[in-house]
């Protein structure tokens, strides 16, 4: 197994726009762990991927109810600064929701030979979603790191999880904490 991370939309617009709000705090609250996991792929030198909303001010998905935001060459559409960073991280723009619609993710992941994904950021049921399940559409195993992704709302958060907890893509698709996606990790790489 050679894994890569992805971390989706922890961008500033979100937490310096909507600071009080639900995902923002539980966002925050797993910025910790998420910041381990990103120093444990810099010191095992495995690729490292920031997925950012970077849409334009007239895009087709602000016809809806979603407001403007996150609107590209704007500071909003960059990762917040309290992520750690590594020099050969690579900041993905991406237009929809999934990191890998309509962009060449899957093309750079197999150039770095990687065949498993693990997801984490905001929001659990929009883009990390929307991106996992591209990830195995796109023939890449997929972890979503549940103690390292928050919804708008706790109450959507859990149940999505807990719908693709047991689904017929296991095991191309996994939900998992951190201490047991350590444990898979090290099981694989023994098996390796």
């Amino acid at each position: 197994m050679k894994p890569a991370l992805l971390i989706v939309d922890m961008l500033k617009d979100t937490f310096e726009g909507h600071p009080e709000t639900e995902l923002v705090q539980a966002a925050r609250n797993f910025l910790p762990r998420l910041n381990e996991w990103l120093d444990w792929f810099h010191e095992q030198k495995l690729p490292v991927v920031f997925a950012c909303d970077s849409f334009l001010a007239d895009d087709f998905i602000f016809r809806g109810r979603m407001e403007p935001h996150s609107l590209r060459g704007t500071t909003g559409s960059e990762m917040i600064d309290d992520l750690h960073r590594g020099p050969g991280d690579l900041v993905l723009e991406k237009r929809r929701f999934s990191a890998f619609f309509k962009t060449d993710l899957d093309q750079t992941l197999r150039t770095w030979q990687v065949d498993t994904v693990l997801i984490a950021g905001i929001a659990t049921h929009v883009c990390v979603l929307a991106t996992a399940l591209d990830a195995v559409s796109n023939d890449f195993s997929a972890v979503i790191l549940e103690d390292c992704c928050a919804a708008h709302r706790a109450q959507y958060h859990g149940p999505v999880l807990n719908a693709f907890r047991k689904t017929p893509l296991f095991p191309l698709l996994q939900v998992c904490d951190s201490d047991s996606c350590r444990q898979l990790l090290c099981t694989h790489a023994g098996a390796d």
